[in-house]
């Protein structure tokens, strides 16, 4: 019996750092097998969310032809909202750049994922339950499932950001409220030729935006909509000690975000299609556990390796999912399945962009926290009232309200306020 239920590499969790590493090692001529709870990869995955081309065609090589993308972002955006205001920042980029970043929908692009994986030689298992990780003389052996336990030389743990298969073999502690960020998103349908007239769009190109302030307004959230080929979508993330702190129930907080004059207006006769929530690690150094042991490694969101000051958590899955991956296959041509030589994995990603960006944010986010006032709500405001000045002809002198405008940002702080968020920044990228 377990002859037939003994394989190199087992592989949990089939998004992207599950799938990234299942093909890695088909290619390298590994037995592998990949489980994933869900009916189909991707269910109970959402995202904002984009891709980016550098890390995807790594593991894809055809997938700008071949792969279910919506569109090229061509528009970067950041809106930044008052009560009633909004006030909005565009970077164009040419649709012919290289290192382009696509919208995608997480349940059809993980379908295809897995597909491609299927067809690499990976052995695919959907509807398998991981109870718990067979753990003898402590080494990791395998996994227990509601069917039977499977063997493997060495098991790869890609199970989310709440992974309880790491906290079961010690290498995960329980995730504290300021560590974990909750996403909420909405999709909603909309002719294509009707979303690219009203976000003025050519064929396939689409827009990224950020969206500060308004309901998110003093408070570590930011959020996001993103146009796929004839769906929004649209959401926000925010800390779990925020939504704790301001008593405020998360589809409460999304309502009030599509209630905002600026917001509503977009997604006008949208049908409604779609409503998720999922949680993602906050992102940074101190968070990120152990991600090896004898017999095992964790990849992706289970690691905490996500960049949330860049909205980078897929690229940085599929990479870690790719590590682990090359780390096993060095440790079967060893014959030592050791936390010793599994070590090559943390050694990997600390090469790597993953360990190197996060160590340049570091502390980042506990600092924005400090100022977050300033970010979400000063800066809103200031920038509305600067370009209402600019665009108003009510009779009034300029040079008065100038005078006005200035007189009251330097007395509201924002410029000693902005300077040391600009120098913080500069340091952390000067000492690298």
């Amino acid at each position: 019996m377990e002859n037939n239920n003994k394989t190199e590499v087992i592989v949990i969790g089939a998004g992207p750092a599950g799938v990234s590493a299942a093909i890695t090692l088909a290619r390298a001529g590994k037995k592998v097998l990949l489980v994933d709870r869900s009916d189909n990869a991707g269910d109970k995955n959402i995202f904002g969310g984009c891709i980016y081309e550098h890390q995807t065609k790594d593991i894809f090589y055809n997938f700008k032809e071949e792969a279910p993308v919506e569109r090229i972002v061509t528009e970067e955006k950041i809106i930044m909202l008052t009560d009633e205001e909004s006030a909005e920042f565009t970077y164009k980029h040419p649709i012919s750049n290289d290192n382009a970043s696509y919208t995608v929908l997480r349940r059809k692009w993980d379908k295809w994922c897995v597909e491609q994986a299927v067809k690499e030689g990976v052995c695919f298992a959907p509807k398998t339950l991981v109870k718990e990780l067979i753990y003898e003389n402590g080494t990791v052996k395998g996994i227990k499932t509601q069917f039977e336990d499977y063997y493997a030389n060495i098991v790869i743990v890609a199970d989310g950001v709440n992974s309880l298969l790491a906290k079961q073999i010690g290498l995960r502690k329980r995730l504290e409220n300021k560590n974990v960020t909750l996403n909420v998103k909405e999709v909603y349908r909309l002719p294509k030729q009707r979303l690219e007239d009203r976000f003025n769009l050519n064929e396939n190109e689409g827009i990224a935006a950020k969206i500060l302030g308004g309901p998110l307004k003093n408070m570590f959230a930011m959020g996001f909509l993103y146009t796929n080929k004839d769906t929004i979508s649209i959401g926000y993330g925010a800390s779990l000690d925020e939504l704790i702190k301001h008593k405020i129930k998360p589809y409460d907080l999304m309502e009030k975000l599509k209630e905002h004059p600026s917001i509503s207006k977009l997604l006008k006769d949208a049908e409604f299609i779609e409503y998720g929530a999922h949680m993602i690690p906050e992102g940074s150094l101190e968070s990120i556990p152990k991600v090896y042991d004898n017999g095992v490694m964790i990849a992706g969101d289970a690691a905490g390796l996500v960049n949330n000051i860049h909205f980078e958590g897929t690229n940085l899955a599929m990479l870690s999912g790719k590590l682990a991956a090359e780390t096993a296959v060095f440790a079967l041509e060893k014959g030592d399945y050791s936390a010793c030589v599994l070590s090559k994995y943390y050694k990997k990603l600390k090469n790597s962009i993953i360990i190197k960006d996060l160590h340049t944010h570091n502390n980042t986010i506990e600092f924005l926290k400090k100022h977050i006032n300033t970010i979400t709500s000063l800066y809103p405001e200031l920038s509305c009232k600067f370009f209402s000045i600019l665009s108003c002809a009510d009779g009034m002198p300029k040079q008065q309200k100038y005078n006005k405008f200035f007189t009251e940002t330097l007395k509201s702080g924002v410029i000693k306020k902005s300077i040391p968020i600009g120098i913080f920044a500069m340091e952390k990228c000067l000492k690298k």
